[in-house]
């Protein structure tokens, strides 16, 4: 069977930036094991699937190359960029049925999507020697006024702050270690940062999530909404920052990428999660299952 899917470049910030999702409209058709099959054949870090929602505008379920996941930010925004892309649908306000939940998410007249994340959960905070191990950095490299500490706002994972973004970028991990740690602590993957920053970016990022076959991911929604509320949370970022937050990652990859965040603040709590971006060089692909 010919399954006609697309490839979209989320949260690029230039033509060679972004993390690549796969999209296939019209899922309703495929099983299960197509799903599966598919996401596999593209072999990007994630795969959305749109069907047809009884609560919302749209399903979405998006899947790795070998297991589905409750929410992807990235697969999110080159989902409905696509859709707009494609006349589908208009610049507006959308629902989208995810196992996380439905969430909100609007696309704006120049294409860029936000999409609304779950309010932020706090986990337990780790001890730091095995982290630095499993990224062959010292203790010492990492910024000791901030926890490590597992946060999800869809997706658990760990947080983790380093000095400098020339620590952050040389960091060469040790992928077995983070497998094991990620499986023990119950979370998809890292999330590496640096708040030392010039201009307009609040934190330089980079993401390892062996445990779902993701080694690094140039550009990760879920992740970014998760540190935007932890930064918020430790006292990084005041109220009136919390409501534009702009993250780089992919720098290390060559693949630089832009992700914007929006915390909503009511009575000095976190009352909303917003996360989006723009999303480049939409591509058909014709695949055979």
């Amino acid at each position: 069977m010919k399954i006609k899917a697309y490839r979209i470049n989320a949260f690029a910030k230039t033509a060679e930036g972004g993390n690549p999702a796969g999209v296939v409209m019209d899922a309703d058709r495929l099983t299960e094991n197509e799903f599966k099959k598919i996401a596999a054949h593209l072999r990007f870090s994630e795969t959305a699937f749109v069907l047809t929602s009884d609560c919302a505008d749209f399903k979405l379920r998006f899947f790795t190359p070998n297991e589905e996941i409750d929410l992807c930010g990235h697969a999110t925004v080159g989902t409905f960029s696509a859709l707009a892309s494609l006349g589908i649908i208009k610049p507006g306000h959308y629902t989208q049925e995810t196992r996380a939940g439905v969430l909100n998410v609007e696309v704006k007249e120049d294409l860029s999507v936000m999409m609304t994340q779950r309010l932020p959960n706090f986990y337990e905070t780790l001890d730091t020697k095995g982290i630095a191990d499993s990224l062959n950095i010292s203790r010492l490299e990492m910024a000791a006024a901030l926890p490590v500490q597992v946060v999800s706002t869809g997706l658990k994972d760990i947080l983790i702050p380093v000095k400098t973004r020339e620590i952050l970028n040389a960091i060469n991990p040790d992928f077995k270690k983070i497998k094991e740690l990620s499986r023990k602590y119950d979370v998809v993957g890292y999330h590496v940062f640096s708040l030392e920053s010039l201009g307009y970016v609040s934190a330089h990022c980079r993401n390892f999530a062996p445990l779902v076959e993701i080694p690094e991911e140039s550009a990760t929604g879920t992740s970014n909404g998760a540190l935007a509320c932890y930064l918020f949370k430790y006292g990084k970022i005041s109220s009136a920052e919390a409501s534009h937050l702009i993250f780089e990652q992919g720098e290390a990859m060559k693949k630089p990428s832009e992700i914007n965040v929006s915390l909503r603040i009511e009575n000095n709590d976190i009352a909303e999660v917003r996360v989006g971006g723009k999303a480049l060089n939409l591509t058909a692909i014709d695949i055979e299952i």
